[in-house]
């Protein structure tokens, strides 16, 4: 019996799963609800919790139709078919095809009326040109390239416009990573002693001295140049700006380390040149260290390492 009476005042569509309620002996019958003994019950059924979890989706995502599409339905409609085989067959909702034909009848007229919601300034291809431009320009300011667009294209964005689009495809303002300019012969080197020195035993190691100088500028580097990167991509070759530690007028702090012990740091408030750096490092410092660790590895040589 149940069957029955759910076959007859239930029509399934095929796109979404719907349960729609149809007319019931000339009598309208809300959407979700069932004829019994002459009251409307509530109708819970999979496809139309189906239906509801699907029209979520489409509202969340629904465009505006376009002419071409509304001229389709009206022309449909003037033939004769019914607002769902339209619904059907096109994908839309019935409501909206209702809607557009009751516009038609009071009106004559199925154009866009104004919406409260102000349109995007930009189209796609605009949006897909921003991006383009700060991926291949990432040191490009947001007002740099909204001049960019609108030079390219006529259309005049903000600078919040600029933030908002490219937000939209993952690209956001970070500073990029500082590093010191290796070439590839510097690379080799590095890569050769890793490999070198990766089998030393515990023993070994207590004989090597590992030196570093940091150079603290008495000049101002603010770094608020921003480039537009993706969320883990910062160390991205193109993401990082390459720049000399050692440019311009400063202090040299100088230090080593061994396994287990350390030494004091020694300030360099003058120019470091060759001739300071073997009279004052290589002679005070690390020859200091060959002396008094020569009688403990004679076998084994001394290294001392400079690190960049």
């Amino acid at each position: 019996i149940i069957t029955h009476i759910l076959k007859k005042n239930i029509q399934i569509t095929g796109n979404h799963q719907m349960a729609r309620i149809v007319r019931h002996n000339d009598e309208s019958i809300r959407e979700g609800y069932m004829r019994n003994g002459g009251k409307e019950v509530k109708l819970f059924t999979s496809a139309l919790k189906a239906f509801q979890c699907n029209n979520r989706k489409f509202m969340a995502q629904r465009k505006h139709l376009d002419d071409f599409l509304r001229g389709r339905i009206i022309g449909r409609l003037e033939c004769g078919r019914t607002q769902l085989d339209v619904s059907e067959e096109l994908g839309i909702a019935q409501s909206v095809i209702s809607r557009l034909w009751q516009r038609l009848q009071d009106d004559g007229n199925v154009s866009r009326c104004y919406s409260t919601g102000r349109p995007r300034v930009t189209t796609t291809n605009e949006d897909r040109y921003l991006a383009v431009t700060a991926k291949r320009n990432r040191r490009s300011t947001a007002s740099d390239l909204s001049r960019q667009l609108s030079s390219a294209t006529g259309t005049t964005v903000s600078r919040q416009t600029v933030y908002r689009r490219l937000g939209h495809i993952g690209l956001y303002a970070r500073r990029p990573v500082r590093c010191v300019p290796l070439t590839a012969t510097h690379c080799r080197l590095r890569l050769a002693w890793s490999r070198e020195h990766a089998l030393w035993t515990p023993q070994q190691w207590p004989c090597v001295m590992f030196s570093d100088e940091s150079r603290f500028s008495l000049q101002s580097d603010s770094r608020r140049t921003f480039i537009w990167r993706a969320p883990g991509t910062r160390y991205h070759q193109e993401n990082t700006f390459e720049r000399h530690r050692y440019g311009g007028v400063g202090w040299l702090v100088w230090g080593r380390i061994i396994l287990g012990y350390r030494t004091d740091l020694h300030v360099q408030s003058v120019t470091m040149t060759g001739h300071i750096y073997r009279d004052v490092i290589l002679e005070q410092h690390v020859r200091l260290f060959r002396v008094l660790n020569f009688c403990l590895w004679m076998a084994t040589p001394v290294l001392t390492v400079q690190t960049l």
